[in-house]
């Protein structure tokens, strides 16, 4: 199964605050074996929301979606998830029962009356009004929970609250897919060329080796090497060595100059 995360928020898109969630994602999949195959940013237009949503629903890739899904104006993702699939929006029970427990932990703390009545209590309510047929994604920092529909899961933008959620379904839901992504990447420092003259000979090792991707990534300032280009090959170990045999052959053919070898897991 690939991996996607949709980020969502005018305040990403605005620049009023940094994006932290794809860095993070990519090292929780890494760690375990696992890559993102994509992502996209959002702002807080409901059609554009719906539209995104529609495509991840339709993808049956693993997708995390950060943000909206609180209960002030500004949030939409719940609104729009259900518009995607074209079902109705329900107060989900044991989201209910997590939000009044996480009011009554509050009053508790603060040392005054618990009160689900009160309108406030009542609105935060909305938190766990979700599509129907949802399931809950559980929140370990304040009990306030996500949700997700079939491997599209919806959590908070707070980091503190979605990359918990984020650990806690890849070592459990999808835990039999840990390694299955893993690979490997041999590259060298070309120096003395151009990608045009390359190209050929990176199109021929992909041709030959199917399971592997060629990759070229060129510098015009480096500080040791300056400009130069580091082509390499990606994808299982086994399948990387023989490729980047046939790819170092080629380089030595062409008569380039070849800088140092690096190998990434």
């Amino acid at each position: 199964m690939n991996f996607g995360l949709i980020v969502i928020g005018d305040e990403i898109l605005s620049g009023k605050r940094q994006d932290k969630h794809l860095s993070k994602v990519i090292e929780l999949l890494g760690a375990r074996g696992l890559a993102l195959a994509w992502a996209r940013f959002v702002g807080d237009d409901r059609a554009r929301i719906t539209a995104t949503l529609r495509d991840a629903f339709a993808s049956g890739d693993v997708v995390f979606s950060c943000g909206g899904i609180g209960a002030t104006p500004d949030d939409h993702t719940r609104q729009c998830a259900a518009a995607a699939l074209g079902v109705p929006l329900e107060l989900h029970p044991q989201a209910r029962e997590l939000i009044l427990e996480r009011m009554r932990d509050v009053a508790a703390e603060q040392g005054v009356p618990f009160e689900p009545d009160r309108p406030d209590n009542v609105h935060r309510l909305n938190m766990g009004v979700f599509p129907r047929g949802a399931t809950i994604v559980p929140n370990p920092y304040n009990k306030i929970p996500g949700f997700s529909i079939g491997d599209v899961h919806f959590l908070p933008g707070f980091p503190v609250m979605a990359w918990p959620m984020i650990e806690g379904l890849l070592d459990g839901r999808y835990a039999a897919l840990h390694g299955s992504q893993r690979q490997t990447e041999r590259s060298v420092i070309v120096m003395g060329s151009m990608e045009a003259t390359l190209t050929p000979l990176m199109e021929a090792v992909e041709h030959e080796h199917p399971a592997v991707r060629v990759f070229s990534l060129p510098s015009v300032d480096h500080p040791q090497y300056g400009r130069h280009i580091e082509l390499g090959v990606k994808g299982p170990a086994g399948a990387v060595d023989t490729a980047f045999t046939q790819l170092r052959g080629g380089l030595q053919a062409l008569g380039v100059t070849l800088g140092p070898e690096m190998v990434r897991t």
